[in-house]
């Protein structure tokens, strides 16, 4: 018997890999994740760990190409584009301004919208059902606004949600106060999203990692993946740091890494990391704030957890540039500080940066490849992996395994880009 083989090999554990890896698990597959150093501890690890079906809207809308031509000398900016010349980037910068218009951002809408309803309605029994221990909670998520401009130009965002049959609660300021003691005098208004939730990323993914070797599945750990054998037009071992395994199926699950694996199967993935940070605190404020936030005018997001006080977001597109930058950490209390009484948790601050893998239409690459017969693409999450995970590894599993998709595949295939 061969060791090295299983029926679905997984490039990636992270959310989404782990995710995969316990769908297939589940639905009878033996499972393989190779993870270039530990589960989770990418884009995973740090984010917000908001459930956002709010979240629904694409970043691809009008106006926003202007926005990043604006912050490219602010560093501090929720939007930042490094100015550096990059190719590459460029490319990708150009296709997404491209589908900056109305017809675009409804068409990503309207998928962004389906997989998180699916995720949220699969994420709260999973939890339960395999007793993943990661601090969730279904309280909502309130947008907070100190200036009319910010909340006038999120009526696209409202009438989105909406279309979508989505909940969402339009507040004026004192009801927004009323409703969050925690924040500040001078908001003018907010969006409640009742059907949002939150929990520990951290956790989740740990938990994850447990129930996938608990089911019987494999997660090798050190396993950078450096280079592929092929049989024609099928992937038939995965070289890595960690030693050499094959599949009778190939996910990639690599999150930011996916182009540049991508590269050694001469596929051309339309892909850029978006570069986030964040705060965490061991213990949260002593008045920490009920819902989770988003404090729109500074596009900052503060989670509140029982453990600890997150405060992260802005995106960065300085390509896969490494390393903290203290100007957009500062900009994340600065904001903080201007909306909350108390801004900032107790006990020792973490900070924290990772790249997320944002497609051009941002809306997910999920599905078969249409160039090597046994690979599958799990990527291109952009900031709701967390989010989408669920769904994400249902649908792999029901395209790989069945049964038929309870999710529609199509609006995520790769054939959109000839993938």
């Amino acid at each position: 018997m061969d060791r090295s083989r299983s029926d679905v090999l997984i490039m990636g554990g992270g959310v989404i890999g782990l995710a995969c890896a316990l769908y297939l698990l589940k639905a009878g597959a033996s499972v393989r994740v190779l993870e270039q150093g530990l589960p989770g501890n990418g884009s995973s690890h740090g984010n917000c760990g908001t459930i956002t079906p709010s979240h629904a809207g694409p970043l691809t809308m009008p106006g926003m190409v202007g926005t990043a031509l604006r912050s490219m000398f602010r560093r501090d900016a929720p939007l930042y584009v490094n100015p550096r010349p990059d190719v590459t980037r460029a490319a990708w910068l150009l296709g997404f301004a491209r589908r900056c218009t109305w017809g675009d951002y409804q068409r990503a809408g309207e998928a962004r919208g389906a997989i998180l309803a699916r995720s949220q309605a699969l994420l709260g029994d999973l939890i339960a059902n395999d007793g993943l221990a990661c601090e969730f909670e279904e309280v909502g998520e309130l947008y907070v606004y100190r200036e009319q401009a910010t909340l006038r130009s999120d009526r696209a965002h409202v009438d989105l949600l909406r279309k979508l049959g989505m909940d969402v609660r339009v507040l004026d300021g004192d009801e927004v106060l009323g409703l969050e003691p925690a924040l500040r005098e001078g908001v003018v208004g907010g969006l409640m999203h009742p059907g949002d939730a939150r929990l520990r990323p951290d956790r989740y993914v740990a938990e994850l990692a447990r129930r996938v070797r608990e089911l019987g599945g494999a997660i090798e750990t050190g396993a950078r993946v450096d280079e592929f054998v092929f049989d024609g037009p099928r992937v038939s071992h995965v070289r890595t740091t960690g030693g050499v395994f094959s599949g009778d199926r190939v996910v990639m699950a690599l999150g930011a890494w996916s182009p540049l694996i991508g590269r050694l199967l001469d596929i051309r993935l339309p892909m850029q990391p978006g570069k986030g940070y964040s705060l965490t605190w061991e213990r949260p404020p002593e008045r920490p704030p009920h819902h989770s936030l988003v404090l729109r005018d500074a596009a900052v997001c503060v989670t509140p957890w029982a453990s600890g006080y997150r405060l992260g977001s802005t995106m960065e597109f300085s390509g896969f540039a490494e390393g903290l930058n203290e100007i957009r950490l500062g900009a994340l209390r600065r904001a903080a500080a201007s909306y909350l009484h108390e801004p900032e948790g107790q006990g020792e601050v973490t900070p924290w940066w990772g790249w997320r893998p944002m497609s051009v239409d941002e809306v997910p690459i999920i599905g078969p490849s249409s160039v090597w017969s046994n690979l599958v693409y799990a990527t291109a999450h952009g900031m709701l992996g967390i989010s989408m995970s669920a769904a994400t590894g249902e649908l792999v599993a029901n395209l790989l395994a069945g049964p038929a998709p309870a999710l529609d595949p199509t609006p995520y295939s790769p054939a959109r880009f000839g993938l």
